[in-house]
């Protein structure tokens, strides 16, 4: 890392934009709050995504995490359009979807597609299973009949199910199982970009290692670009290329998976990393793992300048009067923080996590 910082993004945006297949600048969704019986009065705001720059490359796979609420998944859904956003800009292959009509976005709902959280809540439980894979085919013309059957049994084979599976219903799977006809219905049309939010999360741990798995080879045969969500920063490192850390509606990091692991420049990151259980019992207990004071504030009634500063332990006066700006600290390695850890607080990171027998710079 340089020690002079690149100068930060005019706008404090919310991580680093280059051109890239997606581009994500200055995102914004707020959710009115409202109240009256008859005419509904706007009392508020709340801010799930306050901000948010990034880009995407194609190819590669940019893990997104952070606490639960703080706006991963609204996030996601404001990308696809699925939430229309409040205000910014959503660049698909240079082609703007914010503003466009639900009949010129059809076309582009072919290149990006999503695995759902819940594999539960995300099937249809009284469609079977190739009418939900086959779905997409049938909806944008490309195949009906022994045609789309073929198709649709050819995905189910592909993500580890059978022909025998075409003709049930989803409660006659397990969860896993419920997954994998997600994936099977994301690849359906074969998409550019798949958006995967926290796919397995509700599964469990064997299981995951399945749909991990499945999902990285995927990549590599269809050559699919992924925005992979998860809370999970184990999970996070083994898939990513790069990660973003989001806190209450903003990007604070984000960077190369090792660079962001090995290197934590922002508090936030490292009590996530703190917070990672290791198979080693010695190296757990000699840890001093960052705990943050108090809950995770309100997201309509987020804290002023620097989100974190309520729960930081190295906040001072500057944080709470000044929002601190994405800075360019190297490597493709971005925060927002007035006192990054490196330079001001580098024993921090060895005694948070010893295991990465870090060295102060």
């Amino acid at each position: 890392m340089t020690d002079a910082p690149a100068p930060a993004a005019t706008d404090g945006a919310s991580a680093d934009v280059r051109s890239g297949l997606l581009e994500v600048r200055d995102l914004v969704k707020h959710f009115p709050i409202t109240t009256g019986v008859i005419f509904d009065h706007e009392i508020g705001r709340v801010r799930a995504v306050d901000g948010v720059s990034m880009s995407v490359k194609e190819g590669e796979t940019l893990g997104l995490v952070g606490e639960s609420g703080c706006g991963k998944s609204t996030l996601c859904r404001a990308i696809l359009q699925l939430l229309r956003p409040t205000s910014g800009s959503v660049r698909f292959e240079g082609q703007e979807l914010v503003g466009k009509s639900v009949r010129s976005l059809r076309p582009l709902r072919r290149e990006m597609q999503m695995i759902f959280q819940d594999p539960y809540a995300s099937l249809n439980p009284r469609h079977r299973v190739g009418q939900i894979v086959g779905g997409p085919l049938r909806l944008h013309g490309l195949a009906s009949g022994d045609t789309l059957k073929r198709q649709v049994n050819e995905l189910l084979e592909r993500v580890g199910l059978g022909p025998e599976h075409y003709n049930r219903f989803p409660h006659e799977f397990s969860g896993g199982q419920r997954q994998r006809i997600g994936i099977a219905r994301a690849l359906a049309l074969r998409p550019k970009l798949i958006i995967a939010d926290e796919p397995v999360s509700a599964l469990d741990v064997s299981i995951q290692a399945q749909i991990i798995n499945l999902l990285e080879d995927l990549q590599d045969e269809f050559k699919l670009t992924y925005v992979f969500v998860a809370h999970d920063l184990g999970v996070i490192r083994h898939v990513s290329d790069r990660i973003a850390v989001m806190y209450l509606g903003k990007i604070v990091e984000i960077g190369p998976a090792e660079e962001v692991y090995a290197n934590p420049i922002h508090p936030y990151t490292l009590t996530l990393l703190s917070a990672l259980p290791i198979p080693d019992p010695r190296a757990n207990a000699a840890r001093n793992p960052i705990v943050p004071e108090g809950d995770v504030p309100s997201p309509a009634n987020p804290p002023a300048a620097c989100r974190f500063h309520t729960r930081c332990p190295y906040a001072t006066e500057i944080c709470s009067q000044e929002e601190p700006p994405l800075v360019d600290y190297g490597n493709g390695h971005w925060a927002a923080c007035h006192h990054p850890l490196h330079r001001e607080h580098p024993e921090a990171v060895g005694e948070a996590l010893p295991e990465l027998k870090r060295e102060p710079v």
